[in-house]
């Protein structure tokens, strides 16, 4: 019997849990270490993925700009994505503020860790200040727009298929035929080459996790362990609770839960990948295949979202930030931690054009508030495994926003029971 795709991810990942542990970094087989095993594996499947990452969003979004501007409503629907990514970002910095100021991870009757130098996020953090968001703006507009999609600077990229997409809605006659029939052709191809793709995912999913495992282990946690378990929470009722809440209050969704089932091979994709933008040929193809949600949405709130909506991200650079002020005794008053959710939005809005995209993230917030940007070298030892959760709720906000726009558009066919 063949089994659906997302218990072939769930049984790969299990399979991984397993071999990691049993492996770990000295295993050989037949002379070759296993973790270059599963390193080779797991390279080779995000590979794939990112090689399908620009075509697939350029023809994306040209093609649902094209059939936005013909059949009307273009600016109607860029309001109400938007407005729902800040919402929902605005939403989950404040779950993990409440929670991190209920739980108080940081508070300890210990002195204050003593910040050893780390290469990787000296290299990361150097020289980063608030005046970096100012960056995320001027990458919105390539030089050099081919450079842009070899660089995967994604912002500029998608700002200059939203371009030509509108600007091709104004042309006339034959050659906007041509080139609607175009870029709907390459987006076709790449919807087939996505589906190639994902019979590779058990496989490639197996290789990632057993890699992640095979180094770190499970026992990484140590004194970190409740804010691992105050950003897990808070991350939970943000995807288990707010989104729920959102699909059935907001979108009108009856039964909420059949969305996750709609979701679970992108979900999957996404905790194994820990990329937004590797994981989005997996959820468009979710989306409209298993939820029903048409390509017209899908085209334009997906490739948006993967780069400028992060939940998962804001609410975990507002935990770290605040946990960090704890460790060090720094009191913040709620004006700074205003501050704090202000910069957060701001920066989750175009973290994933920047290097060390999280470091860099929470180190302008320490900047801001006073703190030494080095402290985040503290956070690596849990990162890892908090980078695969945060980036399933990245995803997950994503489908919901264009759930939530699809129903406010007259869709009839989203979550239909046809579906599953």
């Amino acid at each position: 019997m063949k089994l659906a795709l997302h218990w072939q991810i769930l049984i790969a990942l299990l399979l991984a849990a397993v071999m990691g542990t049993l492996t770990g970094t000295e295993g050989t087989v037949m002379g070759i270490h296993w973790l270059a095993v599963y390193t080779f594996i797991g390279t080779l499947f995000l590979n794939a993925l990112k090689m399908i990452v620009v075509p697939l969003v350029v023809s994306a979004i040209i093609t649902g700009i094209g059939n936005i501007g013909a059949q009307g409503g273009f600016g109607r629907l860029g309001a109400k994505t938007l407005s729902y990514y800040v919402l929902t970002s605005f939403i989950a910095i404040m779950v993990g503020l409440v929670l991190v100021n209920v739980i108080q991870p940081g508070v300890s009757d210990n002195p204050p860790p003593v910040i050893e130098a780390n290469e990787h996020v000296s290299q990361a953090v150097e020289g980063k200040s608030a005046a970096d968001v100012v960056d995320v703006f001027l990458r919105m507009i390539p030089t050099n727009i081919v450079d842009a999609a070899a660089s995967g600077q994604m912002l500029g990229l998608i700002f200059f298929s939203l371009l030509f997409g509108y600007f091709m809605t104004q042309i006339q006659g034959r050659p906007r035929e041509v080139m609607m029939d175009f870029w709907q052709g390459v987006f076709d191809v790449m919807m087939l080459m996505t589906a190639w793709v994902m019979k590779f995912a058990p496989i490639g999913v197996f290789g990632l996790v057993a890699a992640s495992v095979a180094k770190t282990g499970f026992d990484q946690f140590g004194n970190l362990a409740l804010f691992f378990m105050t950003v897990v929470l808070a991350l939970g009722i943000h995807l288990l609770v707010v989104m729920p809440l959102i699909l059935r209050f907001v979108g009108g969704v009856r039964n909420p839960w059949l969305h996750y089932q709609a979701m679970a091979p992108a979900l999957l994709t996404a905790f194994s990948t820990s990329s937004s933008s590797s994981t989005l040929p997996v959820s468009m193809r979710s989306l409209e295949e298993r939820a029903g949600v048409s390509n017209r949405v899908t085209s334009f709130v997906l490739p948006l979202g993967a780069t400028v909506n992060m939940d998962g991200t804001a609410l975990y650079e507002c935990v770290a930030a605040v946990f960090i002020a704890q460790l060090f005794g720094v009191p913040l008053d709620w004006s700074t931690q205003l501050l704090i959710v202000v910069i957060a939005l701001t920066t989750s809005i175009g973290v994933a054009g920047i290097p060390s995209a999280s470091l860099v993230a929470i180190s302008i917030i320490l900047v801001a508030v006073g703190l030494p940007a080095e402290a985040i070298g503290l956070l690596l030892v849990v990162d890892r495994l908090l980078d695969m959760m945060r980036t399933a709720v990245n995803i997950f906000s994503d489908s919901v926003g264009a759930v939530v726009i699809a129903k406010s558009e007259g869709e009839k066919d989203v979550l239909a029971s046809k579906h599953f």
